[in-house]
């Protein structure tokens, strides 16, 4: 089986890109394969912060021989009056490398059968490589030596192999050979022989390639390590992301520092150690030790240096921390709400106590609304961007409602103000945890919709990768925090009042309204559709305004996933369809006239549609009434002539089924359905 091997070492890639930049070259191989048509099985990926790479398996050694059919000038041009091949025939033969004798006459010009012989897979790559990794992109690109070339860090040496042979490219002036190399600070150059032979050749001298499994030997090594002092260690995902693209040979080490650091929020003490250090916090019981563990790149054994160096660097960082919290909490916690006024929320959209302002109206509205406690609501939503103008938020970002809780704790606000300032940011990832309280929840909402209408307003919608102040994973979390926390809710009608409270003249909020509501309808289908049929998630979106019952909506999309593949289902979407095929630019007000009525099958449906109240039927209920009701359409359909010639009985036949019609919306649009 063929195999390619390409690696580009480089200087210490920055951790973001690491990933990243390993996808994109992925990505372009695949790509180009694919467009030179050259099969292959599959394509590894492999990377440590010096290096990305690649192994392509189970290619062609070249592309399969084409014939192309060319169309040559116009037969009285190709020819002359004689029958022989004039001049520009002849060309056309030469041109295209054929014999003379094989071109053809059809559709009154001539033609060419040529012959293309595939490019192999040498000359591919050789053509290919340089320009797909110079052509990668990233953050912070840069120039080294007087190359007229970007990477994101420079690139120092290049390994090319077709299975056994170097296959001889050149990169940023950088020629490929056989030689990697292995760990920095114990073996320079590492002979590779073929592309089987990479990650052993590596490992021997100190280099887990294969990132999945350094990150494995981080989490088994650092949990041996932890459990070794009785410890339980911290291992958040994106922490474990990042150290797994700052170290090629992860070997674990325990430090530890002073008792009193503990007496500080344990959430500000686990900040410094992961977030800026990059250190994994150690617990036990439940309870956070003086203890945590640096993942180093050492090979050696005496570990005294790097703890005693990683120790006094967390202790400067604690007694920042501690300065910090000691300063801020000379002053009273709300007298920084005055002091928002100095930071922008953003460009044509007021300061941040401008916001803090609006926030808190939307909030007092929904307090109202669901019968929350207004004053407590009211306060969380005035204190809850006050940390944001203290120092050890300003030091350390990742802190902000995290402090300003504490600091509410520590000014005697009440329990349900101190949670709800910590829970407004919530859910702070894709699948983390929502506000518990109702404070936080209520200032959440409120807090979000003000940013994702001021994005909009603004004209700086989230297009493509970019996502201004978050706007998606905004709309995410108050989809979801209304619809698990069935929080009662007109979603509609708080865009609507947020909207009026923007601090600039908006001179088309209906355009505006209908934008934000797209968008939110839009992240709520392809929410949905991650755990549901997409036509189910359709047809619940398009019958009702969605997003003024977001728990009834989740509701429906529940019931009808389960009930699509009951045995009676089919009978009943297909009643429901009739009715909208007939009734589909039909509406009314009018109830239909029995007194027009000329068969026995048009009252026997109106008395069963008259006798489904579904006002006050749960779904269940309703589509058992529904499902009763689908005999009597089908003997509608049989027995009567829905477009009668006299218009009045027609009339009346589409307002009997306009009004069934709308009983069946209840649960859903059942056209968008796909049986």
């Amino acid at each position: 089986m063929n195999k390619y091997l390409l690696e580009i070492g480089t200087e210490e890639l920055p951790y973001k890109f690491v990933n990243t930049g390993l996808a994109q070259l992925k990505n372009a191989f695949e790509k180009l394969l694919q467009e030179n048509q050259i099969e292959f099985t599959d394509i590894k990926a492999f990377s440590t912060p010096r290096r990305l790479a690649l192994i392509i398996e189970g290619f062609e050694e070249k592309q399969p021989d084409t014939v192309k059919t060319v169309k040559g000038p116009i037969l009285n041009i190709a020819y002359d009056e004689n029958g022989n091949l004039s001049k520009a025939g002849q060309g056309f033969a030469k041109k295209n490398g054929v014999d003379e004798s094989a071109l053809y006459k059809e559709d009154n010009y001539v033609w060419a059968k040529v012959e293309q012989k595939g490019k192999s897979i040498k000359d591919i790559l050789q053509e290919n490589v340089e320009k797909i990794v110079l052509k990668m992109q990233g953050p912070y690109f840069m120039r080294w030596a007087d190359l007229d070339v970007k990477f994101q860090r420079p690139i120092r040496w290049v390994v090319s192999l077709l299975n056994d042979d170097e296959l001889k490219i050149k990169i940023a002036e950088v020629e490929s050979s056989r030689f990697s190399r292995g760990h920095r600070f114990k073996s320079d150059k590492v002979e590779i022989k073929n592309a089987d032979n990479y990650e052993k050749a590596l490992f021997d001298n100190n280099v887990v390639v294969d990132s999945e499994k350094r990150k494995s030997m981080i989490v088994e090594s650092a949990r041996k390590e932890a459990a070794s002092i009785g410890a339980d260690v911290y291992m958040e995902d994106g922490l474990l992301e990042e150290v797994t693209n700052i170290c090629e040979w992860p070997v674990p080490v325990i430090c530890n520092f002073d008792e009193k650091y503990l007496d500080i929020p344990e959430k500000v003490t686990v900040t410094v150690m992961a977030v800026h250090q990059r250190y994994f916090p150690l617990y036990k019981a439940g309870k956070l030790l003086n203890s945590f563990i640096t993942i180093t790149n050492y090979i050696g054994n005496n570990f005294d240096n790097i703890k005693a160096g990683n120790e006094r660097v967390v202790v400067a960082r604690l007694d920042d921390a501690i300065f910090f919290f000691n300063e801020d909490t000379k002053k009273p916690f709300e007298s920084y709400v005055e002091a928002l006024k100095g930071i922008t929320f953003q460009k044509g959209m007021g300061s941040m106590f401008d916001k803090t302002n609006r926030i808190v109206k939307l909030s007092e509205i929904l307090a109202e609304k669901l019968n929350a406690p207004v004053d407590t609501v009211k306060r969380t939503a005035l204190l809850c961007k006050a940390d944001l103008v203290t120092s050890l938020v300003f030091e350390f970002t990742e802190l902000q409602g995290f402090i300003g809780s504490d600091y509410a704790f520590n000014a005697g606000e009440k329990p349900a103000v101190v949670k709800g300032i910590k829970e407004h940011y919530y859910p702070l990832g894709a699948d983390s945890e929502l506000a518990e309280s109702v404070e936080g929840q209520i200032v959440g909402i409120a807090d979000k919709i003000d940013t994702i209408v001021a994005v909009f307003a603004e004209g700086k919608k989230p297009t493509g990768s970019a996502d201004p102040l978050g706007v998606r994973r905004a709309t995410l979390g108050i989809i979801k925090t209304i619809i698990q926390k069935s929080l009662n809710i007109d979603l509609e009608d708080l865009i609507k009042k947020s909207i009026e409270l923007m601090p600039v003249e908006i001179k088309d909020k209906q355009g505006l309204f209908n934008e934000v509501k797209n968008f939110f309808e839009n992240r709520l289908s392809i929410f949905y559709t991650e755990k549901y049929r997409h036509d189910v998630v359709d047809a619940c979106i398009s019958n009702k305004a969605v997003l003024s019952e977001l728990k009834d909506f989740s509701d429906r999309v529940e019931f009808l996933s389960q009930k699509i593949s009951s045995p009676d289902f089919n009978a009943l979407n297909e009643a429901a369809n009739r009715i909208i095929r007939i009734t589909k630019d039909y509406k009314t007000e009018q109830l239909p006239d029995k007194a027009l009525f000329n068969n026995p099958s048009e009252t026997k449906l109106m008395e069963c549609t008259i006798s489904i109240d579904s006002d006050k039927l749960d779904y269940q209920e309703l589509y058992t009434e529904l499902s009763k009701a689908v005999k009597a359409v089908d003997e509608f359909f049989d027995n009567v002539l829905v477009m009668d010639k006299d218009e009045k009985v027609k009339e009346n036949r589409l307002a009997l089924l306009y009004l069934i019609k709308k009983k069946f919306e209840k649960i859903a649009d059942f056209s968008k359905l796909v049986i």
